[in-house]
């Protein structure tokens, strides 16, 4: 099993939201809930991660980590989330 950065996804969930951050070959990408599209740094999508962990409960959002065995950014998934 590969265990890089490229084989995850992290994924927020909120009432009216679903945000997925990932790894692709030229560095991080977050898709928002319209399917937009945005370059991101480590540090941002820590910025992201780190609070939603942290109050998550409180704002009914919840974090998964999805794990795939090719990199994320080549999965139908992560495709569809780019061309919406």
């Amino acid at each position: 099993m590969k265990k890089t950065n490229d084989t995850y996804c992290i994924v927020f969930k909120g009432k009216n939201i679903t945000e997925r951050y990932y790894r692709d070959k030229d560095g991080w990408l977050k898709v928002s809930s319209r399917g937009r599209v945005f370059c991101a740094t480590a540090e941002q999508v820590l910025n992201h991660l780190l609070p939603a962990l942290s109050f998550g409960d409180q704002l009914n959002l919840t974090v998964t980590v999805e794990h795939y065995d090719e990199p994320f950014w080549q999965t139908p998934e992560a495709v569809k989330g780019k061309t919406k």
